[in-house]
């Protein structure tokens, strides 16, 4: 334990950081097992629905430095592709 009184708020402040960034990052975790739910169960609207929300967050939280930007980008890029492959199996049908 640190001895100096700006050392023990130091302490403090960054434990209180990392409990917002891992609610962020918890958040981010939710919106992404939703939309691969309503992806798995075909169901085009709701996906999309949350895939923008999990979309805006993902920018908003990749800007701040909460997860990398190419992660974000990975995220985006690899749900959406699994939502044009909803697309293609209704037109297809």
């Amino acid at each position: 334990m640190a001895n100096i009184k700006s050392s023990k708020k130091n302490i403090i402040t960054s434990n209180n950081k990392k409990k917002e960034n891992n609610k962020k990052r918890s958040i981010i975790k939710t919106y992404i097992k939703k939309v691969l739910f309503f992806i798995s169960s075909k169901n085009f609207e709701k996906s999309m629905f949350f895939f923008n929300k999990m979309q805006s967050i993902l920018d908003k939280y990749s800007v701040k430095g909460i997860i990398h930007k190419n992660k974000a980008a990975r995220f985006k890029s690899s749900l959406y592709s699994k939502i044009k492959n909803i697309i293609n199996l209704k037109n297809s049908i």
